[in-house]
């Protein structure tokens, strides 16, 4: 005869109450409102500019005054040249620290923050970080290769539900904050 194995570890209390795993529930959405198109792209222009602001202009006036240094008989790639790539650089990673803290904190970029609008999931819960940057961003670059793709792409906002692609892919939608 073969013994019926205990279910409970030694040395548990057997007057326990029984313990289960439970996720927590997620509060109940407030009805979700959808950004306006006029919206978005007000947003993406913002977020195209501070990108420009903090990483490309400290690069071309860096260039710019390597440029007028070559020109004086400065020997090419100087200290001006050092000195604006390490200003890029650093333009770069602020960059990169404010809007990924913005992101992973309200689902905002800096300029969605300003335009009181924010990306969540389909379904209304919170984008993570990881969806937010992967899908939406790394994965759409990639596919942005393909002929055309940018302005397909761009179009799918026209449809009723205001979804671009990059919204399709990583299953988000642009909603009121």
């Amino acid at each position: 005869m073969s013994a019926v194995p205990n279910p409970k570890p030694a040395g548990s209390n057997p007057y326990a109450p029984p313990r289960a795993r439970v996720r927590d529930v997620a509060a109940p959405v407030k009805s979700l409102e959808l950004a306006e198109r006029s919206t978005r792209l007000g947003a993406a222009i913002v977020d195209g500019l501070i990108f420009f602001a903090m990483v490309y202009l400290p690069m071309i006036v860096g260039m710019v005054l390597s440029a007028a240094g070559t020109a004086e008989g400065e020997a090419p790639g100087g200290v001006m040249f050092t000195i604006g790539m390490a200003l890029t650089l650093v333009g770069l990673i602020a960059w990169l620290w404010m809007t990924l803290k913005q992101m992973k904190e309200t689902g905002q970029s800096l300029a969605k923050k300003y335009f009181d609008i924010k990306v969540v999931r389909s379904d209304g819960s919170p984008a993570s970080l990881g969806n937010l940057v992967w899908k939406r961003n790394v994965v759409n670059a990639l596919l942005g290769v393909i002929p055309l793709y940018g302005l397909i792409e761009i179009l799918f906002i026209f449809r009723e539900d205001r979804q671009c692609l990059h919204d399709k892919i990583a299953d988000t939608i642009v909603v009121q904050a």
